[in-house]
C-alpha cells in the first residue's frame, strides 16, 4: 500500500503551523503520516504541537541549520513511499486533497499537482507542465508544496543541499531531472495552497534566489549552459516569425530571396560561395 508522508517544518510561526495542522487533521485519507520538525521555536509552537500530539505521527523541536536542514530531518524520519513538503502556513486545498492524490502515486519519481498561490492582491493557480524540461527549470521551479517525491530519490542524493538558503529544492528537482533522468508526470488538480509571505517572496529573497541559481548553473551545469543560451535565442519572436513564414510555400520563397540579397549586400558573397 502506497503511503504519503506529509512533512512540515516550522520556526516561530505558531499561527501558520496551526493552519497547517488543522488542514492535515481534517484529511479524509488513511494512508498518510504527518511529521513536524520545529527549529526550537520560542513562540507557542511547541505548546501547539503538544496539544495536537495525537494527530501527529512524529514531531521534534530542536535547533537546526535552516529550513533545508529541517526538511532533511523530516525525510530521515519519513516511512512513506512518497513525501510532500507542506511547510508551516501552507495547507491542503480541501479535506479530500490527500485522498485525491493517493491514487496518482503510481511509481513516477516526481508527481506534480497544481497549486493555488495567494498573496497581497494575488490569487492564481500554478499548473506544472505536462512535459518537464531543462528550459522550464532554468527559468522556474516546481512548487514543492504540491509535488509528491518518491522517498528513495533522497537515498542517493543525501537530501537537500543545506549550503543553499532558498533554492535547494529547485536544485534537487534540476539534479533529479538532468542527472538522474527521473520519471515525472503532472496531474492537473489543485491540492494545496501556498502564501507569498515567506523569505523567498521578498526582494531580498528574490536576490538571494537569483544569485544561488546562477552559482549552481555555472558550477554544475556550465558544460552545456552556453549551448542552451544560444539555443534559447532561437525562441525569440523574430525566429518564430521566420519559422512561420518558411512553413508556407510562398513565404519560404520570399524568405529565401530576402536572405540571398542580405547575404550579398553585407558579405559580398553568394549562397554557392558558402559551400
Amino acid at each position: 500500500m502506497v503511503k504519503l508522508s506529509i512533512i512540515t517544518v516550522n520556526y516561530n510561526n505558531v499561527h501558520g503551523l496551526e493552519r497547517t495542522i488543522k488542514s492535515v487533521m481534517t484529511q479524509q485519507a488513511k494512508d498518510i503520516e504527518f511529521i513536524v520538525i520545529d527549529g526550537k521555536s520560542t513562540d507557542d509552537s511547541v505548546a501547539l504541537l503538544e496539544g495536537h500530539d495525537e494527530h501527529i505521527s512524529y514531531w521534534s523541536s530542536e535547533p537546526d541549520n535552516g529550513v533545508y536542514d529541517a526538511m532533511n530531518k523530516g525525510i530521515a524520519t519519513a516511512t512513506g513511499t512518497y513525501v510532500l513538503f507542506l511547510n508551516s502556513g501552507d495547507h491542503f486545498h480541501n479535506d479530500t486533497s490527500a485522498a485525491t492524490m493517493l491514487p496518482h502515486l503510481d511509481g513516477h519519481d516526481l508527481i506534480a499537482f497544481d497549486i493555488q498561490v495567494k498573496g497581497d492582491g494575488t490569487d492564481y493557480v500554478k499548473a506544472h507542465p505536462d512535459v518537464l524540461q531543462f528550459s522550464y527549470l532554468y527559468h522556474k521551479t516546481l512548487a514543492h508544496q504540491s509535488v509528491c517525491i518518491k522517498r528513495t530519490l533522497f537515498d542517493t542524493s543525501g537530501g537537500y543541499d543545506t549550503s543553499l538558503r532558498i533554492t535547494a529544492d529547485w536544485k534537487f528537482f534540476l539534479d533529479a531531472l538532468v542527472r538522474k533522468q527521473c520519471s515525472y508526470k503532472a496531474v492537473h488538480t489543485v491540492v494545496s495552497v501556498y502564501y507569498l509571505d515567506g523569505m523567498s517572496a521578498t526582494a531580498q529573497g528574490t536576490n538571494i534566489r537569483k544569485q544561488e541559481r546562477k552559482k549552481v548553473l555555472a558550477e554544475e551545469y556550465g558544460f552545456f549552459l552556453k549551448d542552451y543560451r544560444k539555443l534559447e535565442q532561437f525562441q525569440l519572436h523574430r525566429f518564430k516569425m521566420l519559422a512561420a513564414l518558411e512553413a508556407s510555400g510562398p513565404g519560404r520563397k520570399v524568405v529565401s530571396a530576402v536572405l540571398r540579397v542580405l547575404l550579398f549586400l553585407f558579405t559580398g558573397k553568394k549562397l554557392r560561395d558558402l559551400k
